[in-house]
């Protein structure tokens, strides 16, 4: 059984307003949100998950002075204050999913190397800040310029500067993108320190681990990035399916580049007891489909011999979880077991079983089973 952060209090938790997560680990702190509590268009903050790579940085006095340094392949390198940022360069204000690329890890069988997320590794916030895209063209991209490479304030495992705890880059198309944003505030606040306050880079639609905390440094590389989170299995997928167990050695890998499409139930929560004699169960959630959109949102209580179609409420921009609902009609008294499907724009559909099994257990998006019963329970 996963603990909740309020079962570790030394973690101190409490500095942070977070409330109802679930710890997965210490040493870094990661956290998941059950989906029940994802039940907002936006995430709260203290709803939000926490995944850390390394150690938590020192904090920061006065965050205005924060420096992020621009560098590599580039005309003119930049080294910027957040101060300077905020006044050079157009403000924008999206709200957007960011997701673990582990999320679903723990659906896998046999199990994946890693934390065992479940479905809760995911949150969609309104991010403010400015497109990567302005500040790149302000440094002058060369012809050379190719990838990126991230860099953050933040000690490795052992609490070593020496080392990053994770470094990973974007093509150079992904980070000209418009909604990849470097931002200072979330959710009309400042930038949380555990959310990598005061500066961060959010790449929407790939995995988190690309949207870089306590960010310092943007190197412009003339080739593919091979920082700590790059290389190996690291963020990678096999580029032919594997057999489950398989230890992936020597295989041809592929980056773990946009997120697969996934639906999840937020309302009944898992477990309910409904009142006997209930015929209507109405059921909402959300559904994001990586850099696609998501095209459809089914739902079933008969193991898919049929299937309600959910309707969908339009995001409010690219990035945005498509909120949807649905009301399925139940039978009887009993119990019964509420799955959600997602289908994204390419017709790619979730699946009942894990499927495209890797040692590092990334990109599962297994369908949300919710189980309620009807009537006393048995």
């Amino acid at each position: 059984m996963q603990k909740s952060v309020q079962d570790k209090p030394e973690i101190g938790f409490d500095l942070f307003r977070k409330e109802g997560l679930s710890l997965l680990g210490e040493t870094p702190l990661v956290a998941e949100t059950p989906e029940e509590l994802l039940d907002d268009d936006t995430t709260p903050i203290a709803r939000f998950f926490v995944r850390n790579n390394g150690l938590l940085p020192p904090p920061v006095s006065d965050p205005e002075t924060w420096r992020l340094t621009i560098d590599g392949e580039v005309e003119r390198p930049l080294d910027l204050t957040l101060a300077g940022l905020k006044s050079r360069f157009p403000h924008k204000t999206l709200r957007m999913v960011l997701e673990c690329g582990g999320n679903g890890r723990s659906f896998f069988e046999p199990r994946a190397e890693g934390n065992p997320w479940t479905h809760g590794g995911v949150g969609c916030a309104e991010w403010t800040g400015v497109s990567l895209k302005d500040v790149l063209r302000e440094a002058g991209l060369k012809e050379s310029a190719l990838f990126t490479g991230h860099f953050g304030a933040d000690p490795d495992k052992q609490g070593s500067r020496a080392h990053q705890a994770m470094s990973r880059g974007v093509p150079i198309a992904k980070a000209l993108e418009e909604h990849t944003l470097l931002v200072w505030a979330m959710n009309g606040e400042p930038l949380p320190f555990l959310h990598g306050g005061p500066l961060r880079l959010i790449v929407p639609g790939w995995p988190g681990s690309l949207s870089q905390k306590w960010l310092t440094r943007i190197w412009i590389r003339d080739r593919e990035h091979d920082g700590p989170g790059m290389t190996g299995l690291s963020y990678r997928m096999p580029v032919r399916p594997l057999a489950p167990g398989s230890d992936g050695r020597g295989v041809e890998t592929r980056i773990l580049e946009s997120m697969p499409v996934r639906s999840i139930v937020t309302a009944p929560a898992d477990g309910s007891v409904l009142p006997a004699g209930t015929r209507s169960l109405d059921v909402r959630g959300a559904a994001w489909a990586g850099d696609d959109e998501v095209a459809r949102v089914e739902v079933t209580v008969d193991g898919g011999a049929t299937w309600t179609a959910a309707t969908m409420t339009p995001p409010r921009n690219r990035y945005d979880w498509v909120r949807w609902q649905a009301s399925l009609a139940l039978p009887g008294d009993g119990f019964y077991e509420i799955f959600a499907r997602a289908t994204d724009s390419r017709g790619r559909a979730q699946p009942f079983r894990a499927a495209n099994w890797n040692p590092n257990g990334y990109g599962c998006n297994v369908m949300h089973r919710v189980a309620v019963t009807v009537g006393p329970e048995a």
